[in-house]
């Protein structure tokens, strides 16, 4: 458009909602004089005057307001992008969007954060900043971030037109990813409720009862689906279950001379990837080859073997044999299984397996590209000490009812340390309740229903491809998985061909190609997949043995599964929605998350998992993409992750982003192989020596440990000694690989010299890895770049508000610096965009792919300001409650100017002293006032660790505080015996409505004073935790860990 003599080039990008064609246009308008800066129609493409007149109209005006030269910003409207202007700052602002995310998101009020600066003493929230946080570590975030105005609503529907850039095909690819058809119930009442997706890890059984229940629905599930005794409640994928079942015989079998570790060739790719780099510092020696052809029996070096069933071809073996032969050498079997096919094949227990691992992604949970879903582990109970993962089992109460809890858990991290059966910490919970309600939904003759209809459809498929002349693997010993000849194409032309009609198939070598089928799939989907085979030029030729397949559904007698199984009642016992929903409802009632009230565990980061931000969960664009569909279908998650790696590295001051780790353990061990890695290419491969402080979280030694690192320790109970830590540096220099650190640290406030502590390293040989489990604190306010660190990982369930779900998903990228980007995890089968030269530390490319809009759409509403606010909020709350409750308990760890970092540690220990009330105890009574515990007996012994969060507002904030400080009045009771030590409101605590409402009372205290001790349980509804205290060694010393009846 030409104005004033300047010749003025548009470019205007119109979705493909606004267009008769989906093509993006590019247009040079024609030169003319244009009256009063307004747009000629005939400088409008023809296509563009189609629109519909409201998207013409701001067309238009966008173009006059760029020629009159007014500020032009980029704003979603409706489905599409279109140009909108305004004429001055004050009309910017009002016709900004009215449902800002940040108000919503912090708690406090602007009045509130005044009175609370007071308390504090402090004169605003700048000036406690600057107390809290070292001058020489602050930064700003840059300005290339989101502004945070777009809204709520905005943000959705510019979430919803980058991710309805990809193509929902029909997928067939299989690997362990199946389209599952996700009951609607199980959606509305556990994926879409906070009931269910905001509560934390069941470390207080007595408020956590509901989901323990259903993990224990979970471990029965899969118990008896495998055939095996026991199993725990989730592990991250299968690709990773399967590298843990190798490390736990490893330790079973603790035999040097066997340090041979065997892959069948056809376990899953993904699969032998992820076994082998976990193997590298593990001293075992990976064997792959063909199982079939393998001689085991004049071996005596392998400790193991892994093999697929059916296998990643599709094909049905026997392994009686195998594990007769590894069993006779003191090796062990561990099978990879998928559980819908064991709804009709034999258990993997029948044939000999020691461990069968898997995932439960298609027991009613969407493909999310990749993640989350719930993989399992399952052994013998004699190796039940051994396993991974945490446990759920049976106890008792202090009435003597049967009441779940966490069992065994000293096998894990923070008890073990580096000695720890595994560095897993965060599980996959809320996807193993969704497989459990799933199962419980079609109780065990619809599963077999499935399976057939499954089975079916491979069976018809094979027949049609046999009538056409095409081999196949196997006539008829498969499940759901049918390979097949491509010739006369070869393997890559033939999906590639397919995929140009939104047909996804699989490449198995360069001659042969694989279909997988899976309940979402019909008949006339085989029919299209048919046609579009013959159309291709595939068969032709004479029929094979598979043309007189007979479609039953069912598999051979002599690979059939006999004999009764998933007989309990839950899997047999609801017919109707009604009672599905209520069932859920009823375990729902049982536990105490954020819907109820505030979950203040340090180190632990309980925010606002906003409903805008798990909207899209429910999207099939985002749960109905397979991790390995060919990335011209999946632009739009690449477009989001792309930006959301983007995001990371802007607030942390990186340089590259990985988003594969599927947790913050699975983040630091990822971040520990590139260092190795880094190491290594430059020839210093030696170095191994980690420095950790005492006061670390128990993952950050056992992935040191993973990683064939030897521990170094460095006490930090008073913050780390800069001589003495320079000195541990210099004495291991000539091996020192890498500090792992947190910052601020875990004792709860800001290390003064932390830039010193990381240039030591640097000066030594050294890496830093920075944990960012207190990412929550940095926001906005400094980042790991700033410190000095290499490489951090992110807890996204923590810091960018993905819900922790009851112990999980998670999602735990890591971000680096420019030196050590080379190195990020790549993948076997899809490379990411980002991906290095590492192997895949996750079964998918972009690991849990389905919840990293959560963060996406965290850091789109909040914007530069917002997130910003949110580190401050979460200092501004951790301070104030301190200073209510420095008067009535002990304060730990502050620092120079009495400031902490997010959170606070209360220390127990003179009450303990005094009264013999214990920080359990106070634990325990605080569920009768409505809340969840803070983090017990760590950092430090005897005591408390609280983190509010950013999101409470300030009568939260004293709600809780007036609860402990109630308490405390009441440990005053016992202190000067008012109330016996042994019968008072914290030693029996909690108290459940039956013993409250029981006719007989025989306590020194009143039942208003145990059920009703503050006035706002009344107004705001009591909680009842649904069974008593829960002993904890009996439930250890008896092991129940699945449903009998």
């Amino acid at each position: 458009v030409e104005n004033q003599g300047v010749s003025t080039y548009f470019l205007l990008l119109v979705d493909h909602h606004c267009l008769p064609s989906s093509s993006i246009m590019w247009r040079r308008a024609a030169p003319r004089a244009v009256a009063n800066a307004s747009v000629a129609s005939a400088a409008v493409p023809q296509q563009l005057q189609q629109l519909d007149p409201a998207a013409m109209h701001r067309v238009t005006r966008s173009l006059a307001g760029l020629l009159r030269g007014q500020h032009v910003q980029t704003l979603p409207c409706g489905g599409g992008r279109l140009m909108s202007t305004s004429t001055s700052s004050s009309t910017k602002k009002l016709f900004q969007a009215t449902d800002p995310f940040a108000p919503r998101h912090l708690g406090p009020s602007k009045a509130d954060v005044e009175e609370m600066c007071k308390v504090i003493g402090v004169k605003d929230v700048e000036d406690l900043m600057n107390q809290a946080i070292p001058a020489a570590v602050r930064r700003e975030l840059p300005d290339s971030l989101p502004d945070g105005t777009i809204g709520e609503a905005g943000a959705l529907a510019l979430a919803k037109s980058i991710l309805e850039k990809n193509i929902i095909a029909k997928n067939f690819i299989g690997m362990g990813y199946h389209g599952s058809l996700v009951p609607s119930v199980v959606v509305r009442n556990v994926l879409e409720n906070p009931g269910w997706y905001t509560a934390y890890t069941p470390y207080q059984a007595e408020i956590s009862q509901g989901r323990l229940e259903s993990l224990v629905n979970f471990q029965t599930l899969v118990s008896e689906l495998t055939g095996m005794e026991v199993s725990n409640s989730s592990l991250l994928d299968e690709g990773s279950a399967a590298a843990e079942a190798m490390a736990m015989i490893m330790r079973t079998v603790n035999n040097k001379s066997k340090n041979q570790f065997f892959v069948s060739d056809k376990v899953h790719p993904q699969s032998i990837d992820m076994i082998k780099l976990r193997a590298k510092y593990l001293d075992v020696e990976v064997v792959v080859g063909d199982h079939t052809s393998t001689d085991f029996k004049s071996s005596d070096k392998f400790c193991g073997a892994l093999v697929q069933y059916p296998d990643t071809e599709g094909v049905v073996h026997d392994f009686s044999g195998l594990a007769k032969d590894l069993h006779s050498k003191g090796a062990h079997m561990v099978v990879s299984a998928d559980p819908l096919a064991l709804m009709s094949l034999k258990p993997p227990s029948e044939f000999g397996a020691d461990i069968v691992v898997g995932t439960m992604q298609r027991f009613g949970v969407p493909m999310y590209y990749g993640g989350p879903s719930a993989a399992f582990l399952a052994t013998s109970k004699k190796q039940i000490r051994r396993m991974p993962g945490r446990i759920i089992g049976e106890s008792l109460d202090r009435y003597g009812n049967p009441a779940y809890r966490l069992t065994l858990q000293t096998r894990e991290q923070h008890i073990r340390l580096d000695k720890a059966t595994s560095n897993v910490c965060t599980a996959q919970v809320l996807l193993a309740n969704m497989s459990a309600m799933y199962a419980i939904y079609h109780r065990t003759d619809g599963l077999k229903t499935i399976a057939q209809k499954v089975h079916g459809l491979a069976q018809l498929f094979t027949k049609e491809l046999g009538q056409m002349g095409v081999a196949t693997a196997s006539a008829t010993k498969f499940f759901d998985t049918v390979t097949f000849a491509a010739a006369p194409l070869t393997a890559a032309a033939l999906v590639e061909k397919l995929q140009g009609k939104e047909l996804n198939l699989r490449v198995v070598d360069e001659g042969r190609v694989a279909a997988s089928f899976d309940e979402s799939h019909m008949e006339e989907d085989i029919q299209t997949l048919l046609k579009a085979l013959k159309e291709a030029g595939i068969g032709g030729g004479a029929a094979t043995e598979a043309a007189g397949l007979e479609v039953t559904g069912s598999v051979p007698s002599e690979l059939s599964r006999s004999g009764a199984f998933l007989q309990q009642k839950i899997f047999n016992s609801i017919h109707s929605e009604t009672e599905m929903m209520r069932y859920m409802h009823t375990l729902q009632l049982k536990d105490l998350a954020l819907d109820k009230s505030m979950i203040s565990l340090g180190s632990c980061t309980m925010k606002l998992n906003s409903a805008t931000s798990l909207m899209p969960l429910s999207w099939p664009e985002v749960g109905g993409i397979h991790p390995f569909a060919p990335m011209s279908q999946t632009a739009g998650y690449i477009e989001m992750l792309n930006s959301l790696e983007d995001y990371m590295n802007k607030i942390t001051g990186f340089d590259a982003c990985s988003l594969q780790p599927t947790s913050g353990a699975s983040g630091e061990y990822a971040g520990l192989l590139v260092i190795r890695k880094f190491l290594e290419e430059k020839r210093e491969g030696h170095r191994d020596v980690c420095i950790i402080p005492r006061s670390a979280h128990g993952t950050n030694p056992a992935s040191a440990a993973m990683c064939g690192m030897k521990i170094q320790w460095i006490d930090d109970s008073n913050g780390m000694d800069l001589t003495e830590f320079k000195a541990l540096c210099e004495k291991n220099k000539d091996r020192l690989a890498c500090l792992m650190v947190t910052y601020p640290s875990t004792r709860a406030f800001f290390e003064e010299g932390i830039q010193e502590i990381c240039q030591a390293v640097h000066d030594n040989g050294g890496q830093v890895y920075m944990d960012g489990a207190n990412m929550n604190a940095q926001l906005g306010l400094t980042s790991p770049g700033m410190i000095g660190a290499d490489v951090c990982h992110l807890n996204l369930h923590k810091t960018f508000s993905i819900p922790h779900g009851g112990g999980g998903p998670g999602l735990g990228p890591i971000c680096v610096r420019k030196h050590l980007a080379k190195h990020l995890p790549g993948h076997c089968i899809l490379q990411p965009v980002n991906g290095g030269d590492l192997s895949a530390v996750s079964a998918a490319p972009y690991g849990q792919a389905g919840i990293a809009i959560i963060p996406w759409l965290f850091c789109t509403m909040l914007g530069k300001e917002g997130i910003t606010d949110s580190g401050k909020y979460a200092i501004l709350n951790a301070n104030y409650m301190k200073a209510r409750l420095a008067p009535y308990y002990g304060i730990k760890n502050t620092n120079s100017n009495d400031r902490c970092s997010h959170e606070f540690i209360m220390d127990i220990s003179e009450v303990r002293r005094k009264s013999g009330v214990a920080e359990e105890d106070i634990a325990k009574r605080l569920q009768d006032y409505g809340f969840h515990a803070p983090t017990m007996s760590w950092p430090v012994p005897h005591s408390l660790m609280i983190e509010p969060t950013e999101s409470e507002d300030r009568a939260e904030l004293d709600r809780f505080c007036d609860a402990m400080i109630s308490i405390r009045e009441e440990i005053r009771k016992i202190e000067d015996g008012t109330w016996p030590a042994d019968d008072n409101p914290l030693k029996n605590a909690p108290h459940t409505q039956t013993e409250c409402c029981a006719s007989e009372w025989t306590h020194p205290y009143t039942r208003e004073e145990a059920a009703f001790p503050a006035p706002w349980l009344l107004k705001r509804g009591k909680f009842w935790p649904s069974v008593g205290r829960v002993d904890n060694s009996l439930g250890d010393r008896k092991l129940k860990v699945r449903l009998e009846e």
